[in-house]
């Protein structure tokens, strides 16, 4: 099929949590594969800073305020327009022994993680059903299919949005709605690169198997085979892309 099969020319995207990290870029990626591009965040100054910067790329690109927990919040910004395609990238993390982790942080997680991805999924899918249907790709994690140390709220969340993401492709598909999960592994960003130089860092990285990190590049293709039309018969895949960190022996 080549290239031409995953293009997304003429589609409307939405990406959450598009102000930094995962979100912006594949938020850029898309843009420049042809779609117009609404930036969502809680940070409007930074998605309304990122948005312009993709316009002037010569690319369309928009912003709007989003925060994935206020139900008002995600009704508003999905008011204006349907979308062909909807990004649920937002997340959050909370690092800590699960013996002494505070209740009220593990639900701070799952608030964002899980009720945020699931509301952003069902006003997606609302628009895509009156308007031929339309793909969703929620962001999950490989800490969703298995488990490291520290991080027990986070990979409880990601693993329930795995499930999430294949009961709504079973109610969904009916309604040419699909909804697939991207699992990223160990992604090298500003943010992790100091950790990653670190000795700890470097014994996590000869643990995969490629023994390297992903780049966000990594993602590229991955990303836009969901998105597009290309994956037309794909609904409730579970796409890992980590170098073979899942299949690492024990």
């Amino acid at each position: 099929m080549g290239e031409m099969g995953l293009t997304v020319k003429g589609k409307r995207a939405l990406v959450t949590g598009a102000s930094s990290g995962l979100g912006l870029h594949f938020a850029g990626l898309l843009a420049e594969a042809g779609a117009e591009v609404t930036l969502a965040a809680r940070r409007l100054k930074k998605v309304s800073a990122e948005a312009e910067a993709i316009t002037k790329m010569g690319h369309r690109a928009a912003a709007v305020r989003l925060d994935v927990t206020d139900p008002a919040s995600v009704t508003a910004a999905f008011a204006e327009h349907a979308y062909d395609i909807v990004i649920n990238n937002a997340g959050i993390s909370e690092e800590g022994s699960a013996l002494e982790m505070d209740v009220s942080a593990f639900q701070r997680v799952l608030d964002t993680n899980l009720t945020g991805v699931f509301a952003v999924a069902q006003a997606a899918a609302r628009g895509m059903a009156q308007n031929g249907g339309g793909s969703i790709v929620n962001i999950a994690s490989i800490l969703g299919l298995r488990v490291a140390g520290h991080v027990s709220a986070y990979a409880a969340s990601k693993a329930a949005v795995v499930h999430l993401t294949k009961a709504f492709a079973l109610e969904w598909a009916r309604h040419g709605v699909r909804v697939n999960a991207l699992c990223p592994g160990y992604i090298e960003t500003p943010i992790n690169t100091e950790f990653f130089a670190t000795e700890a860092g470097q014994a996590l990285i000869r643990r995969i198997p490629q023994r390297r990190l992903g780049q966000l590049t990594d993602l590229d293709a991955p990303l836009l085979l969901l998105s597009s039309d290309a994956s037309a018969f794909m609904t409730g895949s579970v796409m890992a892309v980590d170098g073979g960190h899942l299949v690492s022996g024990l």
